[in-house]
């Protein structure tokens, strides 16, 4: 079996539209805390990362305390909106590419785009590392797709709900190539965390749910 850890990124700051550059704010960098905290003890042997610095400097310090290298994934970067245009309203943006995985804004991409990317590294790890517990430093669009690939449940209300909950950690766990369960964690729901979990049948069909 293999475990893989998505860690959203914790808060990053607002300037610089969909930048890579974009810091975590000073509440970010406070946050990115619980992620050590919570993959302390979860026996992680590799850590990855979107070359995006808010996701790079979320895992840093996890994979600083443990001695374990970082390494840059460019296909785990974040949805590309577009190539400046001004977004006067971005939910109803996010809104219609959800309801249609093909749709992009000029020299933006669509979710099918960046779900297939994301898919395929995640699909890279999964051949190159089988057996491990891996971590990834991510984004909400980016993983979000990704759970929307295996979970077609999950949509634009799922999206919806994780909207301000950075950091946020998904545990992924397979066998081969085939995704077995999801957990979701709420790292900001203080000591008692929020864990929901999705089991899949042996068709890959979500067939139980559970919240702890």
């Amino acid at each position: 079996m293999t475990t893989i850890y998505f860690v959203r990124h914790a808060k990053a700051a607002l300037q610089g539209g969909d930048g890579a550059l974009r810091p975590l704010t000073s509440q970010g960098l406070r946050d990115r805390e619980l992620v050590t905290a919570y993959l302390n003890d979860k026996g992680v042997e590799l850590v990855f990362s979107s070359p995006y610095t808010r996701a790079i400097d979320t895992v840093k310090p996890f994979a600083d305390a443990h001695g374990l290298p970082m390494r840059l994934v460019a296909d785990f970067a974040e949805r590309k909106v577009s190539g400046g245009h001004w977004i006067a309203d971005f939910d109803a943006y996010a809104a219609r590419q959800w309801e249609d995985f093909d749709y992009a804004l000029p020299d933006g991409e669509n979710l099918r785009q960046v779900q297939t990317r994301n898919v395929n590294a995640l699909c890279a790890l999964l051949r190159e590392h089988a057996g491990r517990t891996i971590a990834v430093g991510s984004h909400g669009t980016a993983l979000s797709t990704i759970i929307h690939y295996y979970d077609h449940t999950f949509g634009y209300a799922g999206f919806c709900r994780i909207q301000h909950l950075m950091p946020w950690i998904v545990r992924f766990t397979f066998v081969g190539e085939q995704c077995e369960c999801i957990a979701t964690v709420d790292l900001l729901a203080g000591a008692q965390m929020t864990v929901r979990q999705c089991t899949f049948d042996g068709h890959g069909r979500p067939c139980r749910r559970e919240s702890p």
